[in-house]
This record gives structure tokens, C-alpha cells and sequence, in this order.
């Protein structure tokens, strides 16, 4: 037989389990934290990458406060032995300016790190300085030999100078004897003119005396014209 469903008795309200809002609260957050990235909101999905590269910018900027703070810290401790040893901080000053000279760097290349070198290291790096050393010598040879020639070019050129600006001194000493030659007749006709009377006379010797002037003046720059080869020192 069925039972009768009025015969059976239903539970009263306050008997009936409950689910507490915290249950449902703690249940619904861990539904979200449990679902995957793909399941998140797009608004959501769009932060993730930002948030992860200021947290990339953070740690950078750390690294290099510490790095800052280091070099500092360096520095400072730099001073402060200075300031404290004065001796020690001349010496090492000396030290590194007699480095920065060739010839000290050399001496303490031979006396320290040349000897750790193998023998074959070493004859390597004299041979191959020796070769640099040949070229060097070979181009500098070359060069003294154009150079010579060039200077012997000059010299012929000079001495081709020299025996043309002589014998151009010569022929200006001609010259100079010739305006003495004309300068004298030239007065004798003037002296000649004078006994004549007339216009006549006259404008001749004022024409004679004009053209004695330009002879007197062309006479006096060439005269100028030899000196200045005298001083050159070529004779004339």
C-alpha cells in the first residue's frame, strides 16, 4: 500500500538546513580564483600585461637605486682615503701619471707582464715590430730621396736664379752707364743752345731738359734695382 500523503507531516521552517552568506561569498571567490585567465573579462584580461611590466619598471628601478647607492658609496669611500691618506693617494697619482709615459709603460711591460710570455710568443712580437719597423724605414728612405731630389731641383732652380738676376744686374749696369752717356750730351747741347738766340733755341732746350729729367729719374730706379739684388747677395 502507498502511504497516504496527508498522513505525512512536513518539517518546519526553522528545522530546515541554511547556508550561511559567508558560505556563499567564500564559494563564488573561490569559483573566480579557480577559473582560468581565458574565463576572466576582457577589461581584466586588458590589465594583466601592464600590471605585469610596472612590476618589471619596479624592480628595475630598484636594481638601479642600488646600483646608484653603490657607486656612491664608492665613491665617498674614495674621498675619504684620500682625505686620510694624502701619502698614498700622492703615490698612486704618480703612478698612474708615470703609466700614461711611454717610456716608464715600457720598462714595466719588459720587467713584468713580457716575462710571463713564451719564447715563441716573444720572437712573434719582435719579428713582427721588426717588419713595422723595416716598412717605416723603407717609407722614410723614400721619402729623403724625393725630398733631395726636390731640393736639388730647387738648388738648380735657385743657381738659374741667381746667374739670371746677375745678368740682369749687369745689363741694368749698362744701362746706367748709357743715361750717364746721354745725361752728358744732353748738357752739351744745352750749353750749345744757350749761345743761340731765339724761341727756337729756347724750345729746344726746354724739350732737352724735360728729357734729361725722365733719364735723371729712370737712371736713380735702376740704380735703386742694384742695390736690392747687392743685398740678396749676389754680385753684380
Amino acid at each position: 500500500m502507498y502511504p497516504d500523503p496527508a498522513s505525512h507531516t512536513p518539517l518546519p521552517p526553522s528545522s530546515r538546513p541554511r547556508r550561511s552568506p559567508e558560505h556563499g561569498e567564500r564559494s563564488a571567490s573561490e569559483v573566480r580564483g579557480s577559473a582560468p585567465e581565458s574565463f576572466l573579462s576582457p577589461q581584466e584580461n586588458s590589465f594583466w600585461p601592464l600590471q605585469k611590466l610596472q612590476g618589471i619598471m619596479d624592480e628595475v628601478k630598484l636594481q638601479y637605486k642600488a646600483y646608484e647607492d653603490a657607486a656612491v658609496q664608492k665613491v665617498k669611500d674614495g674621498f675619504v682615503i684620500v682625505t686620510e691618506h694624502p701619502a698614498a693617494a700622492s703615490g698612486a697619482a704618480i703612478f698612474s701619471g708615470l703609466l700614461l709615459m711611454r717610456g716608464p709603460r715600457r720598462f714595466l711591460w719588459r720587467q713584468t707582464l713580457w716575462r710571463f710570455q713564451s719564447e715563441e710568443a716573444q720572437l712573434s712580437k719582435v719579428d713582427s715590430g721588426l717588419k713595422e719597423l723595416g716598412q717605416s724605414v723603407e717609407k722614410l728612405k723614400k721619402d729623403s730621396k724625393n725630398m733631395i731630389l726636390r731640393a736639388s731641383f730647387g738648388e738648380e732652380e735657385l743657381q738659374r736664379g741667381r746667374t739670371k738676376i746677375r745678368d740682369a744686374g749687369k745689363e741694368i749696369q749698362r744701362l746706367v752707364k748709357s743715361i750717364y752717356k746721354i745725361e752728358s750730351q744732353a748738357a752739351d747741347l744745352i750749353d750749345g743752345l744757350r749761345v743761340i738766340p731765339g724761341r727756337d733755341a729756347l724750345k729746344l732746350r726746354a724739350e732737352i731738359a724735360s728729357m734729361t729729367s725722365d733719364l735723371r729719374q729712370q737712371r736713380r730706379e735702376l740704380d735703386r734695382k742694384i742695390l736690392k739684388i747687392s743685398e740678396h747677395g749676389i754680385p753684380v
